[in-house]
């Protein structure tokens, strides 16, 4: 199942090792730093999915995490922010080596069900005001195979959500979903104008197929759709495959456009051994 990806990831090693001291160090060491992780990820076996509750304050993540473990594990009140440190909810099976890596010391477990192997995590606020929790945030969302955005009818538009994350990371969109949380507070034709609206904004985000499920955490609406989704790719253990992959290309790029023109210093075989290298770690064809 992961031939393909590990294909990839050894020839975007080669080519972070032909590329060193011709290209932008900074490129190099994001490539070698991709091929670092997605050997571990992937040394921890693919029976388990790591989803990722993220987003601002106030949008309800603590509250969605207990809806989906049937806990009350997460504090919920209005003091900002509630959640300070990531925390992990576990169906089934041992995720304690993963858990380690991920660096998440809070954990529970859940009975296994239509979820079993989801690693749930509930994650501090992008936007609080602790540099601690932005910085965590941050660090998890980078390292999880799927992340749910989570947003609420005031602030699914605001600039930090879509600047910051949604729009650069426009290339991982098979990693990630969206959650309008909150939909009780608004009426049915609201609710369709709101969606609609958050479509629009994630198509300039260059994201026209990213899945969207609008739920109220507080009334259970749009959970059993949320569930669907989370029970689908669970199943399908392609979660961080799809997530790593999208790195990978992330890292091609740079390197990619770096050589475009004559490379300084370069010989020409050696050249043809980058771009070759580039190209079966971009994943094209070779014929």
């Amino acid at each position: 199942m992961t031939g393909a990806l590990d294909r990839r990831l050894e020839a975007l090693r080669e080519a972070a090792d032909l590329a060193e001291d011709r290209l932008d160090d900074a490129d190099v060491e994001a490539a070698r730093a991709v091929v670092s992780k997605a050997g571990v990820r992937l040394g921890f076996g693919l029976e388990s999915t790591v989803v990722a509750l993220a987003g601002p304050t106030g949008v309800g993540k603590s509250q969605l995490f207990n809806v989906l473990t049937g806990t009350e594990l997460a504090p919920v009140g209005r003091r900002r922010p509630t959640t300070s440190a990531g925390q992990a909810a576990v169906w089934g099976g041992d995720a304690r080596a993963l858990l380690d890596w991920l660096g998440i010391g809070r954990r529970h477990q859940v009975d296994a069900d239509d979820l079993g192997g989801l690693v749930l995590l509930d994650l501090p606020d992008f936007d609080s005001v602790e540099t601690s929790h932005r910085v965590e945030a941050e660090r998890i969302v980078a390292l999880a195979d799927l992340v749910l955005w989570v947003v609420e009818p005031q602030k699914y538009a605001d600039a930090s959500l879509h600047d910051r994350y949604l729009r650069p990371l426009a290339t991982h969109a098979e990693a990630m979903a969206v959650v309008l949380n909150q939909a009780d507070l608004l009426a049915s034709a609201e609710v369709a104008s709101w969606r609609k609206d958050m479509e629009r904004l994630l198509a300039e985000d260059g994201m026209t197929t990213l899945p969207l499920v609008v739920v109220s955490a507080r009334t259970g609406d749009g959970i059993p759709e949320l569930r669907r989704l989370l029970a689908e790719r669970v199943a399908a253990r392609d979660a961080a495959l799809a997530k790593l992959a999208a790195d990978l290309d992330r890292a091609v790029e740079p390197l990619a456009e770096g050589c475009t023109g004559k490379v300084p210093g370069v010989r020409r075989e050696d050249r043809a051994r980058l771009l070759a290298s580039l190209e079966e770690a971009a994943g094209v064809p070779t014929v």
